[in-house]
């Protein structure tokens, strides 16, 4: 399942889901002959009894059945966390990022039976500056849902849609990419529906090779729109035809809502009425999947956090699964979406691929999920050198690239720098990660007092405040009348403090409770040593979804 709705009515796609074959490989090796395995995609190899703490190369193969001569579109959700990808043996494409979608035309395919092969690598190495060993655990394998698509020589790419409220009424621009693979210019006309309403994009011509942009503002009368507590959503079919042809030769469809996000008056305002975010972190992570989250289980998550009270998610420390942020879209769940970067030194970000990694990965975040309603904040550099001079002009050059792919949305980053920080101007929306009384004795309340004076002084003047993480660690099952801290009732403790400072303060506008799941992590040295069995174990829930006794507590709490 690639999204929770039918996104092509006349271009042809087909789902890969199930058994690939699997084979391990040695660093430098291309191809294998011989495939000895079989892994289920989406999936990870860490699930086979044979891999469970494998890291390095594999290859997957397969064979799609081609019906129709021309050209195909390969889509990968995610690749965990590299993948070179071979068609018929040949390399086609490549990409780095588990976490961020990507596609790859193959042209001239003719009818019959092709092998596609795909080498994965989920290895630390000098090639990455984001995928390092860190305090979540990097799966290896094709994570997310794969398709191939019989795509024409032109076909629409994406489409943006932007809602806009004013004098009482709602419109929305759409603009459509369409991109030309063949070898002549052509004529083109889009038209469509959103509703009940009808949408003609008009006509532009697209040269070979290029791709063309076609964009309509337009009024959308008595539309209801979209917030946590009516998630309407609406359909935005589009068709594309050849000039003075009647007969369209491609289509998408995207899932919309209408809905505005401001920080005005220091508050985040949804539609014009201010809220305050319940929410949790949340990693991808289960102990019977991994990272590749089927999507019952998608569910469960969701279910368990609204049960609580929740009406927010971010998404730490990458963008999610799609069909996950569909689920929000339709539950009216509020996401913060940020990029793949956690807890970088200035040294790290010195690394030469550094910039290239980020921009690809923030591009390619914002054009793949820029259409849901539910994400109403871009967040980047989850707790990077953002307290040093030259930290502070990769956050500016980050934040100025996602500012001007989508000026819609407010933007953040989470910060641990305390009074150091230097970043808190760049951004809409000031955020702390903090987290009184496990890392020291620091009084909730004293505390968040006084991170509101230093974001004031920092260039936060105004601007709402979350305080971003916050928690304690509670080992499943270990329960003591002692209370000492892993214990499952000196989380209880923890987190009642902490949420009774923040869901009274007169000027918080969200929080978000390190974590809602325990998740696997890096085995490693130094500061990585403290994770008792490689397990972050901050989670509200542990890794099968087990409520711990801090369950009941949030859920007071988030439900007052």
């Amino acid at each position: 399942m690639l999204r929770l709705f039918e996104s092509n009515k006349i271009r042809l796609v087909r789902e890969l889901e199930g058994d690939w074959d699997f084979q391990p490989l040695e660093v430098e090796e291309g191809l294998p002959s011989l495939y000895s395995y079989r892994m289920p995609v989406p999936g990870c190899w860490e699930m086979h009894p044979k891999f469970p703490t494998y890291q390095g190369k594999g290859a997957y193969r397969t064979t799609v059945k081609v019906d129709q001569e021309g050209a195909l579109r390969l889509v990968f959700k995610g690749v965990s966390h590299t993948g070179e990808v071979f068609f018929d043996g040949v390399k086609v494409g490549e990409h780095y990022n588990a976490y961020t979608p990507f596609d790859i035309v193959v042209p001239g395919i003719q009818c019959g039976e092709h092998e596609l092969a795909v080498i994965v690598d989920n290895s630390f190495n000098s090639s990455s500056a984001l995928h390092v060993p860190n305090d979540y655990y990097t799966y290896g394998g094709i994570i997310r849902p794969v398709a191939i698509e019989f795509i024409p020589d032109i076909y629409v790419e994406r489409i943006e849609f932007t809602p806009h409220f004013s004098n009482n009424k709602w419109s929305a621009e759409v603009k459509a990419y369409v991109r030309n693979i063949g070898g002549n210019e052509a004529s083109l006309q889009l038209k469509g529906k959103l509703g009940v309403n009808s949408l003609d994009l008009g006509n532009v011509v697209v040269k070979p090779g290029e791709t063309g942009v076609f964009k309509i503002n337009q009024l959308f009368p008595d539309v209801i729109p979209w917030s946590s507590k009516r998630p309407q959503l609406y359909m935005l079919e589009l068709q594309l035809l050849m000039d003075g042809q009647t007969e369209p030769v491609d289509d998408l469809i995207e899932r919309v809502g209408f809905r505005q996000v401001s920080t005005e008056g220091g508050r985040i305002q949804i539609n014009g009425e201010a809220i305050i975010l319940k929410g949790f972190n949340r990693h991808e992570d289960h102990a019977l999947a991994g990272v590749a989250i089927p999507y019952p289980l998608m569910v469960h998550d969701l279910e368990l956090m609204l049960d609580m009270g929740s009406n927010a998610v971010r998404t730490s420390h990458y963008p999610n699964d799609e069909r996950f942020l569909d689920l929000c879209d339709e539950r009216g769940v509020y996401i913060w979406e940020e990029n793949h970067a956690r807890g970088l030194s200035i040294e790290q970000m010195r690394h030469p691929l550094f910039e290239k990694q980020c921009e690809d990965c923030n591009r390619e975040m914002v054009q793949s999920h820029f259409n849901h309603p539910s994400i109403i904040m871009w967040a980047i550099l989850n707790e990077c050198a953002s307290d040093v001079p030259e930290g502070k002009e990769m956050y500016r050059k980050q934040l100025s690239q996602i500012r001007r792919m989508d000026d819609s949305r407010p933007l953040t980053f989470a910060s641990d720098k305390r009074d150091r920080e230097l970043c808190f101007e760049l951004a809409d929306i000031v955020s702390f990660n903090l987290y009184p009384l496990w890392y020291g004795d620091e009084d909730p309340a004293e505390l968040m007092q006084q991170a509101r004076q230093w974001a004031d002084g920092a260039g936060g003047l105004g601007k709402p405040m979350i305080m971003s993480e916050f928690g304690a660690d509670g080992h499943y099952g270990h329960r003591d009348p002692s209370r000492v801290k892993g214990t499952e009732e000196r989380q209880c403790d923890i987190l009642e403090r902490n949420l009774q400072a923040y869901t009274t303060s007169s000027f918080i506008s969200g929080m978000f409770i390190w974590q809602f799941c325990d998740c696997r992590v890096t085995e490693g040295n130094g500061w990585l040593l403290a994770r008792a069995g490689t397990q972050n174990s901050k989670g509200v829930v542990d890794r099968y979804r087990r409520p711990k006794l801090a369950y009941s507590t949030v859920k007071d709490y988030f439900r007052k």
